[in-house]
């Protein structure tokens, strides 16, 4: 959507910005400054249709929703314009959620493509690095004194950590193709505009360093606050300091949340206003300010109905897996990948492609919904997009708007 007019930058004049525009004029004179109103004026939706006169015909009664007599005896509002998954006005939750699993129910060939492809070439690269690469996690010996449980102990929570780097980045790189395409998807539904693979990569590709950067960042600063918090607890090494690296990291992880919903943002910023990195941040805070228990709550719900989807995909493939090969579990319980048989790996492998192909489509929904809600409710973007949708009664798209409509 290359220099849609429904994704404009920021810094264009909003309709509130022409104060003059919609001021009244007598008829026949449209030349000159608006005149000078009376300043006892009636009150607002208290107006009435014209009463029909003694013996002349009845007025019709206007449509509903088009100037008719709403419940509280003013004149309704029209009903907003929904080209798309979502209608155009500030959008409570529900349509948020709901309007992210539309965009996956109406383009459903597109987004699981994109999401089943990503899934599953993640779940064999980290399959393959627990099983060959990675190192195992040490045996435990129940006979060990308690020095020795805890230096075992030490050195299975190393292994853990060790395994966890290519985990994170991998995790990363799938939030980093799901992110660049999806976005497209979602404000192409939004538009009610068809959405085809060719049409999203040639929209998401002049993107892909910016938002590669920015998905490398955001977890650096994560990591850097809780090294603030944990770090100088974990140098001291005495009780005091294992207390003061449990409340630092308590305090690391408040900021953690908060700087993560305060550029929850950016990623929709840097793919649809194409901004750069630091610009999407400091865009990202200013859309927040004023709505982060929104948003925060938001993001929350999502990911408890996300973890929710994806423990019901994931628990009957692991149940399948051991009705299958009941001896499979038995290496994950060990900590010995060497003993778990192929069979149960790729079923438990199955049941996690299908949780993520779900999983994804529905955060990056929310995500960019969210976004455009922010702007709708700050900016007007609700006028631009039925603008670009072609929306009868708000103008003419731009001339430099070529997308294909639907």
């Amino acid at each position: 959507m290359n220099d849609s007019p429904g994704w404009a930058s920021p810094g264009s004049p909003s309709p509130s910005d022409d104060q003059g525009a919609g001021s009244p004029r007598p008829a026949g004179d449209q030349g000159g400054p608006a005149p000078k109103w009376s300043e006892n004026q009636p009150p607002p939706g208290q107006w009435s249709p014209p009463a029909a006169r003694p013996g002349g015909p009845v007025p019709p009664a206007p449509a509903p929703g088009w100037g008719g007599r709403g419940p509280f005896g003013g004149w309704a509002q029209p009903p907003a314009p929904k080209p798309g998954v979502i209608p155009l006005r500030p959008l409570g939750v529900g349509e948020i959620l709901d309007g992210a699993v539309s965009t996956l129910r109406a383009h459903w060939r597109t987004v699981l493509g994109i999401t089943l492809v990503v899934s599953a070439v993640v779940q064999l690269v980290q399959l393959l690095l627990q099983r060959y690469v990675l190192p195992q996690p040490p045996a435990v010996d129940p006979d060990a004194s308690p020095s020795e449980v805890l230096e075992q102990a030490g050195e299975a929570m190393q292994t853990t950590m060790i395994g966890m780097v290519p985990s994170s980045l991998l995790g990363l790189m799938a939030q980093f193709v799901t992110t660049a395409l999806l976005t497209f998807v979602v404000s192409r539904s939004v538009l009610g505009r068809p959405v085809a693979f060719g049409e999203v990569w040639r929209d998401a590709r002049p993107r892909l360093v910016p938002l590669l950067a920015l998905t490398l960042l955001l977890p650096a600063i994560v990591t850097a606050v809780f090294a603030v918090g944990v770090g100088p607890g974990l140098l001291i090494g005495s009780t005091a300091g294992a207390m003061l690296a449990v409340l630092g990291g308590a305090s690391a992880l408040l900021v953690a949340i908060w700087l993560t919903v305060r550029f929850s943002l950016s990623y929709s910023v840097v793919m649809l206003e194409r901004q750069g990195v630091r610009a999407s941040l400091r865009r990202s805070a200013k859309l927040v300010q004023g709505a982060w228990w929104r948003i925060f709550g938001i993001l929350l719900l999502t990911a408890l109905l996300t973890t929710l989807i994806v423990m019901i995909i994931v628990i009957p493939f692991s149940l399948i897996a051991l009705l299958v090969d009941g001896d499979g579990m038995n290496g994950l319980v060990s900590g010995s990948p060497d003993q778990t048989s192929m069979t149960f790996l790729i079923i438990t492998g199955i049941g996690a492609v299908i949780a993520s192909a779900i999983m994804y489509p529905i955060t990056a929904g929310v995500t960019v919904l969210l976004y455009v809600d922010q702007r709708i409710r700050r900016e007007a973007l609700d006028l631009e997009l039925a603008r670009a949708a072609g929306v009868p009664g708000y103008g003419s798209p731009s001339p430099g708007d070529t997308t294909p409509r639907s």
